[in-house]
């Protein structure tokens, strides 16, 4: 089970930079894109397994120090985008942490098999009535 996402919030580093997105004027002036950094490795809240499991999975993402870098430039508020990254930060821990369900292997019925294999015959039995007769 995953901490709620204000547990995370003394590991996280937020930045902030002029966004390119919505903003109109405001755009050159305020700095509305933000960037939060997440250091994995580091992180109290996490058990070590849950650090394992999100440094597989989540490997291509990761910056070469084990950081967790996620951008937000939604929004023209740096708090909306604030919250937007805190967000999708949590939602991709979730994911990451989600076990798949394991496939269980089945087999077709015995009349599917024998509807199959009736199916088969016709068709055959078409096929040789269309050949010559000598």
């Amino acid at each position: 089970m995953l901490a709620p996402a204000e547990a995370f919030l003394p590991e996280i580093i937020f930045q902030t930079s002029r966004s390119s997105g919505p903003g109109g004027q405001n755009v050159n002036k305020v700095e509305s894109r933000v960037e939060l950094r997440f250091h994995v490795q580091n992180s109290q809240v996490l058990s070590d397994t849950q650090k394992a499991l999100i440094l597989e999975k989540l490997s291509n993402q990761l910056t070469a120090d084990g950081l967790l870098l996620i951008t937000a430039q939604d929004d023209r508020s740096q708090f909306r985008n604030k919250e937007i990254a805190l967000a999708r930060f949590h939602e991709l821990l979730q994911n990451s942490l989600r076990r798949p369900k394991p496939r269980k292997a089945t087999k077709p019925s015995k009349s599917a098999v024998r509807k199959r294999l009736e199916g088969k015959k016709i068709q055959g039995e078409k096929k040789a009535n269309r050949r010559r007769l000598e």
